[in-house]
């Protein structure tokens, strides 16, 4: 990479890196775990800067680079596994109806839909991509994206009552 290229590659990454490291932990829910695919993403974005800034779109595709590198992430055996010696903290039984739009029940209900769906909610109302934005950046039909986001706002929706159902505050 010549020496103008690479000036361009390190303002990017320079001004976008705290954007991306927050997206990647909203995918994970883990700073360790954005902070390597972060790693993962800059490390690719570098060898491969002259042919993707000459794309229009470069925050997207980045973007789409982060979520494939999750995605990539998720699928190794390693992942499936779960720590069970730490017990969840419950903070409080009864919480009051606002306490739905805390930012950690949010974050822990967003936790629970499956890989895929979760990167479309992720990209769609978090980095408000448009449907086609985000079927580019998954690389996957519009169709899809728009069943995919519906199907995880009705998870997130179903999570929620079921929580406040389950702490004595619903039905």
């Amino acid at each position: 990479m010549n020496r103008v290229d690479e000036d361009e590659y390190r303002q990017f990454v320079t001004a976008r890196l705290e954007p991306l490291r927050v997206t990647a932990y909203l995918l994970c829910r883990d700073w360790h775990t954005a902070d390597d695919l972060v790693s993962i993403t800059v490390g690719k974005l570098y060898r491969h800067w002259p042919r993707v800034r000459a794309v229009g779109h470069v925050d997207a595709y980045v973007r789409g680079m982060l979520t494939n590198a999750w995605l990539d992430e998720q699928r190794r055996p390693w992942r499936r596994e779960r720590v069970t010696d730490d017990v969840p903290d419950q903070a409080d039984l009864n919480p009051p109806q606002s306490a739905l739009a805390d930012r950690e029940v949010l974050l822990d209900l967003l936790t629970r839909l499956p890989a895929r769906r979760r990167a479309v909610v992720v990209l769609r109302f978090y980095c408000d991509l448009s449907v086609e934005e985000t079927a580019r950046a998954l690389g996957i039909s519009t169709g899809t994206v728009k069943s995919q986001a519906a199907r995880g706002l009705e998870s997130l929706r179903a999570e929620a009552l079921g929580n406040v159902s389950r702490n004595g505050e619903g039905a």
